[in-house]
């Protein structure tokens, strides 16, 4: 198991959290900050899911008038979760 915090940028969540097994599927998500109720709903629907499966579907995902979204700032944390 590994774990991961990333910092997200441009968005209103402050941190991500992510862990993924040895075969890089997700078993946990954790937001700080942002839109409680959007990000628990992103988090419970990644986990048991692989990495690269989850930022396929989120990647580029924006919110408003921003050019990215917390979904989109999760599809970033497992990129580099996947590169350590």
């Amino acid at each position: 198991m590994r774990s991961y915090v990333y910092r997200p940028k441009g968005v209103c969540s402050r941190q991500i959290t992510v862990e993924l097994d040895d075969q890089d599927v997700i078993t946990r998500v954790e937001f700080l900050g942002g839109c409680s109720g959007n990000t628990q709903g992103v988090a419970k629907l990644a986990l048991g899911r692989k990495a690269q499966e989850v930022i396929s579907l989120i990647s580029g995902i924006r919110c408003g008038a921003k050019d990215t979204s917390c979904p989109a700032q999760l599809s970033l944390a497992l990129r580099e979760a996947l590169e350590k």
